[in-house]
């Protein structure tokens, strides 16, 4: 493509000598003047003025580069709408491999490819142009919808319900039973876990996530939302649409996340709390009540950022503190040591 077309097709403008991209996309640091590279945080600017690359997209006009420049709002959305242009995902063969078991009354949209070793449960129904890698396990009655692209080593359990458009990567595990036991003297018993999960359109699963099925009911990631790798997700949780879970985090059994929400990494959510829209919990942080939307928190347990902040910084100063404490004390003892010794012989 001429960088003139990739401005007009990531919507914003060419600013420099108009030239024919052959390399694709390339960072900032390795990119050659066959290839395209963007800017969308500041502190990268010197690497910027340094690059090789033919053209830089920006979110304005930069000083000091000398390549050519394609301005745009956001750099980095048009950075990934370039290379999912410039670099297609590779075709997978249609049809069902040989090796894959398909258990009765299975149905198959059109377009579909089904990879070594697969299996298919009673009554599962895949959507149009689906893709399923080697080695995942799809149980009885479990539907998934079209355009979803399945990794190897995925299971989804039965009575699953899975939009379209989905994206699960290997490892994961969809429908696994809930962590439900009732206390019987010394010993637990085990709560059968009846319900399912249902995973809305267009929502994308990290590897290595486990997504426990409902006691009762549906555990339910909505519309959009987006997992990153090793994050559990109890019974019958209920996240909100375009909700993103960060890496390493978990959330209890029955809570529910808002609309828009970022839960950063390694954070910790109790049980039976609900959490608002647009709610920014920081990462390492402990979720022990519900919380209110449109806020940012951070802290074991989570308070405002600006607080825990506040207290962040006192904390620093508490050995210093705990110095000027000891001297003020001693200093208090001696004091009134003074003044009893002074009481006493007046008393005297």
């Amino acid at each position: 493509m001429k960088l003139s077309e990739i401005a007009q097709y990531v919507g914003g403008q060419l600013d420099g000598a108009d030239r024919e991209i052959s390399g694709g996309v390339a960072e900032l640091r390795s990119a050659t003047p066959a290839q395209i590279s963007f800017l969308a945080n500041p502190k990268y600017q010197k690497l910027a003025e340094e690059t090789n690359a033919a053209a830089v997209i920006v979110a304005k006009k930069r000083k000091n580069i000398k390549c050519a420049q394609i301005i745009c709002p956001n750099p980095y959305l048009a950075f990934a709408k370039l290379l999912a242009k410039l670099h297609p995902p590779p075709k997978r063969e249609k049809g069902v491999h040989s090796s894959a078991v398909l258990e009765s009354r299975v149905e198959l949209g059109e377009n579909i490819s089904v990879g070594g070793n697969v299996y298919l449960g009673k009554g599962c129904k895949i959507g149009e142009n689906t893709v399923i890698m080697p080695n995942v396990f799809i149980g009885a009655d479990t539907v998934i919808g079209n355009d979803c692209l399945i990794y190897p080593n995925v299971t989804i359990r039965e009575r699953v319900v899975i939009g379209e458009r989905v994206i699960i990567h290997s490892g994961a595990v969809i429908g696994s039973d809930g962590f439900g036991y009732a206390a019987d003297g010394e010993r637990y018993y085990k709560i059968p876990q009846i319900g399912s999960v249902l995973i809305e359109d267009e929502v994308e699963i990290g590897s290595n996530v486990s997504i426990d099925r409902a006691t009762l009911g549906r555990t339910v990631i909505s519309k959009g939302c987006k997992i990153d790798n090793l994050v559990q997700i109890a019974h019958n949780v209920e996240i909100g649409e375009n909700t993103v879970l960060v890496a390493q985090m978990g959330i209890a059994g029955s809570s529910r996340i808002g609309k828009h929400c970022t839960i950063a990494g390694q954070v910790g959510i109790v049980g039976h709390i609900t959490i608002g829209d647009n709610v920014v919990v920081a990462g390492q942080s402990g979720v022990t009540k519900d919380l209110a939307g449109n806020q940012i928190v951070l802290g074991s347990p989570a308070i405002p950022i600006t607080q825990e902040r506040r207290q962040i910084a006192s904390r620093a100063l508490l050995p210093e503190t705990m110095k000027k404490l000891k001297i003020m004390e001693e200093r208090l003892a001696k004091l009134e040591s003074q003044a009893s010794l002074k009481k006493k012989e007046d008393c005297d």
